[in-house]
C-alpha cells in the first residue's frame, strides 16, 4: 500500500507571533558588535523578506536610527521588503551576458511568467530581479534561480527551465 501524501498542515502565523519572534533574536543579537546585518537575515528567514514592522522593531531593539537600517537593506540586493516567490530568479544584464542575448533571455522569462523585474507570480512561485554579473561571462547568458546557475540560457529553452521549477516535486520523486 503507497503511503497516502498529506498537504500542508500548517497554521497561518500571525504578525504578532512573527515579531515575538524577531524580539527574541533581538534580545540574543542586542550587545554583539556588527548584529544588523545577522538580525535583518534572520528576520527575512522568519517573515520571508523585511517588512517595515520588522525594520521599525529592529531598529529600536538594537539602538539605530530606522534610516540605517532601512539604508542597509537597501545596499544589499539579498534583502527584500516585498515578498518574494519560493523560487527567485536572477538574470544577469552585465555586459557579456547582455551582448550575448541576456535581454532575450530575461524579455523570454518576463512574457513566461506574466511579471516585470521586482515583482512575483501571483501564486508566489517565482520572483525576478536582474543582476549585473555572475563571474561566469565566458558562459553567457547566464540565470540564477535560487542558487542554482544556469548556462548559456536561450530564450525558447526558458519556459522548460521554469517547467523543470514549476514541476519541482515530480523532479524530485523521478531523481530518487
Amino acid at each position: 500500500m503507497a503511503p497516502e501524501k498529506l498537504g500542508c498542515a500548517c497554521e497561518e502565523v500571525s504578525e504578532q507571533e512573527l515579531l515575538a519572534r524577531l524580539d527574541e533574536v533581538i534580545q540574543e543579537y542586542r550587545e554583539k558588535p556588527g548584529a544588523l546585518i545577522p538580525v535583518l537575515q534572520i528576520a527575512q528567514g522568519i517573515f520571508g523578506y523585511l517588512p517595515e514592522s520588522a525594520l521599525k522593531r529592529i531598529s529600536r531593539g538594537l539602538n539605530k536610527s530606522y534610516s540605517e537600517v532601512a539604508g542597509v537593506v537597501g545596499f544589499y540586493s539579498f534583502f527584500s521588503t516585498v515578498p518574494r516567490g519560493k523560487h527567485l530568479i536572477r538574470t544577469c544584464l552585465g555586459t557579456a551576458c547582455y551582448v550575448r542575448g541576456g535581454k532575450r533571455v530575461l524579455d523570454s522569462i518576463k512574457r513566461d511568467l506574466g511579471i516585470d523585474v521586482g515583482e512575483t507570480t501571483p501564486d508566489k512561485m517565482f520572483s525576478l530581479e536582474v543582476a549585473r554579473c555572475f563571474g561566469a561571462c565566458g558562459l553567457a547568458p547566464t540565470i540564477t534561480i535560487d542558487n542554482e546557475v544556469h548556462q548559456r540560457v536561450k530564450p525558447l529553452k526558458v519556459h522548460e527551465l521554469l517547467d523543470e521549477y514549476r514541476n519541482q516535486g515530480a523532479v524530485a520523486e523521478k531523481g530518487a
